[in-house]
C-alpha cells in the first residue's frame, strides 16, 4: 500500500468530518438530531462524495443514507460499513460521523476494484436518542424493530417519529423496505473510542469484544407545590429534595458496584419558579454494565430506593423504561479478522469492552458484527474538543483495506 496516499486520504477524512460538523441546528455549535433540516445537507454532501465512485445512493424511509458499491457480479451479498450521522447537543466532529466518512474513504482507496460482495455505506439517521428519548431509531429499522410504539413517540414539540419522517419528505409506510436482506454478510463499524484506554496504552486501534448493556429510564417524583416562604420545612412535600436524595443514592450504588456506571443526566422541575416548592421532578437514569444480571439488578435496586425515599417523604414516584438493551458480544470470526488486519498495519491490537452504546449492538441481532475503535486524544467525546489523530485515521483506512481483502479471500 502507498502510505503517502493513505495519509492524504486520512487528512481528507478529517476535513470532511469538520465540514459535516457545520451542518447544524445551532449557529455556534454542532447539534444534528433525527431528521432535522441539516440532515438534508449532510445527505447531499455525502452523496456527492459517493456518486463519482459508481455508488447508488438512496435514503430509506427511516432516514438512513444507503450507498451501494457494486460487486463483481449482480445479486451478490452485501457487506455493510457505517455509523450514525446524528449528534448530541454541543457535539464534536467525529462521534459517529467518522465511521461513515471512513467508509467512503475505503471505497475511494479501492480505485474501482470490486469484490465478490457489494459494499453498502450506511449513515444512520439516529443513534443518540436526543430528540425522542429513545436511541437507535435508524439501526432498528434495518432489523425490523421500528414498531408502532416507537413511531408514535413524540418530541418536546409534540411531533411524533412518524410525523418527523413525513416532514422530512419520506413515507413511514415504506419502513419495512429498509430491512436487511437475508444474505447480508456482516456489519462493520469504525468509531472513536470516546475514552482514554487506547491513548494510555499508546495504541491507535482497538478490537471491540463486547458492548455493555444499557438501561434508560425516566423517573417522576410527585409532591405538592407550595409557597417557598410560608411553608415550614416539616410540612413540605418537595419533589426536588426527594430527587436529590435519590440521585446521591444512584451515585453511591454505582461507586460500590464494580463495573457499574449510573448517570442522572437530566432533571426537570415543575413549576420551576424560584419561590415555589417543586411539586414535580422528572429525571433520567442511564445504567450500564457488561453483565446483564448486574445491570438489571442495579436498576431494580434503584427503583426500590426511589420508592422508599418517596414513601418516607410523603410523595409518589413512577418509573418508565425507555430502553433495555442487553450486552452484545461481537462476532468471534470478525474479531479475529480485525485483529489480523490491525497487525498487518504494524500495530498491536488491543481487545476491549465498549462502555458506550453503538448501532453495532443493534445490527448484531441479525448479522455478524464487528467494531474497531480509534484512539481518542484526551479521551474527550460529546464535546467540541473531541479530536482524532490523522495518523490514526490512516491506520484505520489501512486496516479497513486489509479487512476487505481478508473477507474476500474467506468468501472465495
Amino acid at each position: 500500500m502507498r502510505m503517502h496516499g493513505i495519509k492524504n486520504r486520512a487528512e481528507v477524512v478529517v476535513n470532511r468530518c469538520q465540514k459535516l460538523a457545520g451542518f447544524s441546528e445551532d449557529l455556534a455549535s454542532t447539534r444534528r438530531t433525527f431528521l432535522s433540516p441539516p440532515m438534508h445537507d449532510c445527505h447531499r454532501e455525502i452523496a456527492g462524495w459517493l456518486s463519482p465512485l459508481g455508488v447508488k445512493v438512496s435514503i430509506d424511509a427511516a432516514g438512513n443514507l444507503r450507498g451501494v458499491y457494486p460487486a463483481v457480479e449482480r445479486n451478490a451479498p452485501k457487506l455493510l460499513i457505517g455509523s450514525h450521522l446524528d449528534t448530541v447537543p454541543n457535539a464534536g466532529a467525529y462521534d459517529g460521523i467518522l465511521g461513515v466518512v471512513l467508509a467512503v474513504a475505503l471505497l475511494e482507496a479501492l480505485g474501482q476494484r470490486r469484490f465478490p460482495f457489494a459494499i453498502e455505506v450506511v449513515g444512520f439517521s439516529e443513534e443518540e436518542g436526543v430528540r425522542f428519548g429513545a436511541p437507535f431509531i435508524g439501526s432498528r429499522a434495518l432489523i425490523g424493530r421500528l414498531d408502532d410504539e416507537l413511531l408514535s413517540r413524540c418530541d418536546a414539540q409534540g411531533i411524533s417519529v412518524r410525523k418527523a419522517i413525513e416532514n422530512f419528505g419520506l413515507k413511514p409506510g415504506k419502513i419495512s423496505q429498509a430491512v436487511l436482506r437475508a444474505d447480508t454478510l456482516a456489519y462493520m463499524e469504525f468509531h472513536i473510542e470516546q475514552g482514554p484506554v487506547l491513548e494510555k496504552l499508546g495504541r491507535p486501534l482497538g478490537v471491540i469484544d463486547t458492548i455493555t448493556g444499557q438501561s434508560r429510564l425516566e423517573f417522576t417524583f410527585v409532591g405538592r407545590a407550595n409557597h417557598a416562604g410560608t411553608t415550614p420545612m416539616d410540612v413540605r412535600y418537595d419533589a426536588i429534595a426527594a430527587a436529590a436524595e435519590w440521585i446521591t443514592a444512584v451515585e453511591r450504588l454505582a461507586r460500590d458496584t464494580s463495573g457499574l456506571v449510573a448517570t442522572v443526566g437530566r432533571i426537570n422541575a415543575k413549576p420551576g419558579a424560584t419561590n415555589v416548592i417543586a411539586g414535580e421532578a422528572r429525571l433520567s437514569l442511564d445504567v450500564r454494565h457488561g453483565s446483564d444480571e448486574a445491570r438489571t439488578g442495579a436498576v431494580d435496586n434503584l427503583i426500590c430506593l426511589a420508592e422508599q425515599i418517596a414513601k418516607r417523604r410523603g410523595l409518589s414516584v413512577s418509573d418508565n423504561t425507555l430502553l433495555n438493551q442487553q450486552a452484545v458480544r461481537m462476532d468471534p470470526i470478525l474479531m479475529n479478522e480485525i485483529e489480523e488486519a490491525i497487525r498487518k498495519t504494524g500495530c498491536e491490537p488491543h481487545h476491549m469492552v465498549s462502555g458506550a452504546g453503538h448501532d453495532a449492538m443493534i445490527l448484531a441481532e441479525k448479522v455478524p458484527t464487528g467494531m474497531i475503535f480509534l484512539r481518542t486524544p484526551g479521551g474527550i467525546s460529546h464535546d467540541p474538543a473531541e479530536s482524532v489523530e490523522v495518523e490514526d485515521v490512516a491506520k484505520a483506512i489501512e486496516c479497513g483495506l486489509h479487512l476487505l481483502d481478508q473477507i474476500a479471500s474467506s468468501k472465495a
